[in-house]
């Protein structure tokens, strides 16, 4: 019950920063250009509180419902026309002579832009500044320093050995495994030149990386393509009750050794070779108090006949954990250059999904956020921190796209005014806002559906 809590309390305050930080960009600017803001909501449904600013003009609104906000501005509602044709329809207002200069709907085509863009703008310098903060205060990495070499593999041909480490991929300079890996995968399909860190010698090895068969953001590159891993303990965390695991014996601290002959040397390799032998006798190697075990245990075919064992792991990698800590100007390039990473691996993530390369069943929603929010919170500030900006800069890319409804849809509205020299018409706007609106709902449905069904599997 705990647990839930404070899961839904960061939850709250991630989506409240991000989307305030969202909407107070769009807020901002339109102020500054001169365009009537009317509301700034932080949430959706009924009003908990509400004020006026100052001036009397802007109407400030906390929700019930914290999973969105908006910027209500004069003229924003395609219906909200000047035009005195078509004056049958009810929702057309008649403004002003002084509100007819701060519409939204009669700005020219650059500022208007500017108001849509404004939003994922700021939520890009939310990731810069956060990510600026996360330097400075510092946090752990695991050092790309690499523990096992597939036999046969690249790594192996090209006499890449245990304990060498990998400092640069190309131009790129490589702080931490996370970054090496990331590095990796965007590489994919190319020659790159890994520079190697061994003992007191640096040496630079022409690596080409090969095309897997699967989505190079479904597995672990520097082990599937590459052949080197950190070098991890495999542990048995817990074992559920009534499951094919508590029925072989396994029990929490074992420690797995190998399945089925194979040496395991990540959760990925162990999770794979498990999921290819549902109904099927599975072996595993374990150690328990510094005996050798064989147990042999019969994985459970899901829906989709992956096969589940019962067990939460998690792995103890055998490089020491090293402090990465910025000073203040490198704090600052380090914001920039991390949040350019994220977006260059957030959007190629995004194309992959719309190109269906990779499972929609990889989309999150509320649920997976929150167990985010709540999992980087339990380590720490700073991996809080680290979430947020990861967010945001999702945030940022999603509403981006040419969806109605987003602040892209609007974007592709103005490009097509600009191109055609006037604006579609009212009930066309409306007609594709609704039809953005409904693609959105379903997206959302879809989301959360497999959250649920995460929550079911375990």
């Amino acid at each position: 019950m705990l647990e839930t809590i404070h899961t839904t309390l960061y939850f709250i305050a991630a989506i409240v920063l991000l989307i305030g930080f969202h909407e107070y960009g769009h807020f901002i600017v339109a102020r500054k250009l001169g365009i009537k803001v009317e509301k700034f909501s932080i949430g959706f449904g009924p009003a908990l509180f509400s004020w006026r600013g100052k001036d009397g003009e802007v109407e400030y609104v906390i929700a019930a419902i914290p999973l969105g906000g908006y910027v209500k501005m004069l003229g924003e509602n395609p219906y909200e026309q000047i035009a005195v044709e078509e004056q049958e329809v009810v929702e057309k207002v008649e403004l002003s002579e002084a509100d007819k200069k701060r519409a939204f709907n009669l700005q020219p085509v650059w500022k208007r832009a500017a108001v849509a863009i404004a939003g994922p703008g700021f939520n890009v310098i939310f990731a810069i500044l956060a990510y600026m903060i996360v330097g400075w205060m510092g946090h752990e990495v695991l050092p790309a320093k690499i523990g096992a070499i597939t036999p046969n593999s690249v790594a192996e041909q090209e006499g890449i050995q245990a304990g060498d480490r990998v400092v640069s991929l190309d131009a790129k300079v490589i702080y931490s495994w996370q970054g090496f890996e990331e590095a990796l995968k965007l590489n994919v399909g190319s020659e790159v030149m890994l520079g190697i860190e061994r003992e007191t010698q640096r040496k630079d090895i022409p690596v080409i990386l090969s095309q897997p068969d699967k989505d190079v953001f479904l597995i672990d590159v520097a082990d599937k393509v590459l052949g080197v891993g950190l070098g991890m303990d495999i542990l048995i965390e817990s074992v559920m009750p009534d499951s094919p695991a508590e029925a072989g014996l396994l029990q929490a601290g074992d420690q797995v050794l190998a399945v089925n002959g194979y040496v395991v040397k990540t959760v990925h390799g162990l999770i794979d070779i498990v999921a290819k032998n549902a109904s099927k006798p599975v072996i595993f190697q374990v150690e328990r108090n510094g005996s050798q075990l064989q147990l042999q245990i019969i994985p459970r075919g899901d829906e989709m006949g992956r096969g589940l064992i019962g067990v939460r792991l998690s792995a103890q990698p055998w490089a020491e954990p090293e402090w990465q800590r910025k000073g203040i100007f490198e704090g600052v390039v380090y914001g920039f250059e991390r949040t350019w990473e994220v977006t260059l691996m957030t959007g190629e993530m995004f194309k992959r999904m719309l190109s269906s390369s990779i499972s929609a069943d990889n989309l999150g929603g509320p649920i997976a956020i929150a167990q985010m929010a709540g999992n980087t919170a339990e380590h720490g500030l700073v991996y809080f921190i680290m979430f947020l900006a990861f967010f945001s800069v999702n945030l940022a890319i999603l509403n981006l796209l040419p969806i109605p409804v987003l602040d892209g849809g609007m974007l592709m509205f103005l490009a097509i005014e600009q191109l055609r020299g006037k604006a579609l018409s009212p009930e066309v706007q409306m007609r594709f806002q609704m039809l953005g609106m409904l693609l959105i709902m379903a997206l959302m449905v879809f989301a959360f559906y497999n959250d649920i069904m995460r929550l079911f599997r375990g």
